[in-house]
């Protein structure tokens, strides 16, 4: 399909008129329309289309529908029957109320179009645009951020059926690929073992017939792998994407000595639970917890103004595996926010979006302050309460040197790592000052007599030493309780919008959900805001009510 640029229009006389009589007041849909008679232009997607084919459906009105589609959580079919039957849907997209819509697989192929071009932020981003310029979003403002879990479109499968349906699955895609190779190489017990889905059979519950099941299809699996690599193998049986999969899986959970029979690796052996793959049909996924919560999926972090006297509106979303740790994405967020040039002047995150290096890396590079509690400074097990910790030792920066509360100085200044390669200082003191102090048990347990001290580097200390200090102002702690509104916003997408089961496989599809699921929220809260409709307090039962009053 090629593209051809043509205006948004007017919407038609007879729509106008019917969707006024229908909804004297309006929906979000014609409210949308007319406060934004161009909220999509076929300009913004010109990219993703060739310039020469067969006309295809105008993309503005493909993005809109993909908007109203996911504000009310419909589905493909779902969406492709409200353009044929809505008629505050035709008037939106500027429809004839006798317009016969079109096959829902119109709305696949065009998310397909924005993954391909890897433009799956564009509905937000074109959105904001458009807002940007009504004055909805504002750059330099305050924004917060919070993230939240997405469970994967594939079930999470125990070891015994994930290895077993990574061997039927290769099979059955080999068979598309290269049936009468996989006839000649295939044993006739495979047939029966691998012809139905691992759901279908009833595994067994001894731990030893498990085992020795599992063990069997490992040899299976080694024995088609073995075959795969066989000169006589053909080149575009190798390149199937399973067989990639299967041997990721073998390697593994499967240990060989040459071509001996396979051994099932222990428990010990096996990576970090986050970095296996979960399941052959989704090898994006991974099994992450957070607190009490335990999924297989995503994880997608979700940022929005939140200034008291505009819009509360998403300013950007950032999907990622399951198991990073939210301080990994805190830069991708504010370089994307960037690109968008609406980067908050304050940033009220939770402390898993912050460390030392982000608190300076943000104000520097992008003159952001990061609003966010920090840990405490950890404290050395000990049975003396009044021990010795690193706030008690006097740092001078320009000399190089440290001071301990008796009053000694440090010998030895230099710069070093830590175990996971972060810059550090140390500094040590003297074995004679620290062998003849009379408080060393408060100090230090070291059988060398002599006290290390380890600490950030001055921007990073600083920084670090500061936002602990401020975390004791009261007026601080008023400001940063609107960070707390993100959580209301999270409740909002799950409740309504339905973004933490994810609808598609792989991470960059995945990914385009949650985009989409903001945008519609964006559409909803900038109608009401235009509207002057009061934002929604928390809610308080009668009964809390009447204790507060007392």
């Amino acid at each position: 399909m090629s593209l051809r640029l043509e205006p948004t229009g007017a919407i038609p006389a007879e729509t106008v008129r019917v969707a006024r009589a229908a909804f004297p007041r309006g929906t979000v849909a014609t409210r949308l329309r007319d406060e934004f008679s161009a909220l999509y232009e076929d300009e913004d997607f010109r990219d993703l289309y060739p310039t020469r084919g067969q006309p295809g459906l105008a993309p503005w009105r493909l993005a809109l529908v993909t908007v109203l589609q996911f504000s009310e959580h419909l589905s493909d079919r779902q969406a492709a029957d409200a353009v044929r039957a809505r008629i505050d849907w035709k008037y939106a997209l500027g429809l004839e109320l006798t317009d016969p819509g079109f096959h829902f697989s119109v709305l696949t192929e065009f998310r397909a179009r924005l993954i391909a071009g890897g433009a799956e932020q564009r509905l937000l981003d074109r959105m904001l645009a458009r807002f940007k310029a009504r004055g909805l979003v504002k750059a330099r403002g305050k924004q917060r951020t919070d993230s939240t879990h997405v469970l994967a479109a594939v079930h999470d499968l125990h070891l015994l059926e994930l290895v077993a349906e990574t061997l039927r699955a290769a099979l059955d895609d080999l068979a598309a690929v290269a049936p009468d190779w996989l006839r000649g190489i295939a044993q006739p017990v495979w047939f029966e073992c691998y012809g139905r889905r691992v759901e279908d059979y009833r595994l067994p519950k001894a731990q030893a017939e498990r085992e020795a099941l599992a063990l069997a299809i490992g040899a299976d699996g080694f024995a088609l792998l073995d075959a795969l690599d066989a000169s006589e193998a053909q080149s575009d049986v190798r390149a199937v994407p399973m067989v990639k999969t299967l041997r990721d899986v073998w390697r593994v959970h499967y240990a060989r000595q040459g071509s001996g029979p396979p051994r099932w690796r222990s428990g010990a052996e096996l990576p970090p639970v986050g970095e296996r793959l979960q399941s052959p049909y989704d090898p994006e996924m991974h099994y992450s917890t957070k607190g009490q919560m335990e999924w297989s999926g995503y994880k997608v972090h979700v940022t929005e103004a939140c200034d008291v006297d505009a819009a509360h509106l998403i300013t950007n979303v950032v999907t990622c595996p399951a198991m990073q740790p939210d301080m990994a994405s805190t830069a991708a967020i504010h370089e994307q926010l960037a690109a968008k040039d609406l980067l908050p002047a304050e940033h009220f995150v939770d402390a898993g979006y912050v460390d030392a290096g982000l608190l300076v890396g943000s104000r520097r590079d992008h003159g952001v302050v990061l609003e966010r509690p920090v840990r405490a400074v950890a404290k050395r097990a000990t049975q003396a309460e009044q021990a010795y910790e690193q706030g008690h030792f006097a740092i001078d920066w320009d000399g190089e040197r440290v001071t301990c509360p008796q009053g000694k100085r440090s010998v030895t200044w230099r710069a070093c790592r830590d175990e996971v390669g972060a810059p550090r200082v140390q500094a040590v003191f003297s074995r004679t000052d620290c062998g003849a102090c009379s408080v060393r048990r408060l100090c230090t347990s070291s059988k060398e007599a002599r006290r290390s001290v380890y600490f950030l580097p001055r921007p990073e200390f600083e920084a670090l030493n500061a936002a602990r200090d401020r975390m004791q102002d009261p007026a601080w702690k008023e400001r940063y309780r609107s960070r707390a509104g993100i959580e209301g916003t999270l409740s909002q997408g799950v409740r309504a919008f339905g973004p933490r089961r994810s609808r598609y496989i792989g991470q960059a599809k995945t990914g385009l959900q949650p985009v989409c699921v903001a945008a519609a929220m964006n559409a909803a809260r900038a109608v009401h805001w235009l509207a002057g409709a009061p934002r929604a307090r928390t809610r308080v039962t009668r009964f809390a009510a009447s204790a507060q009053a007392a």
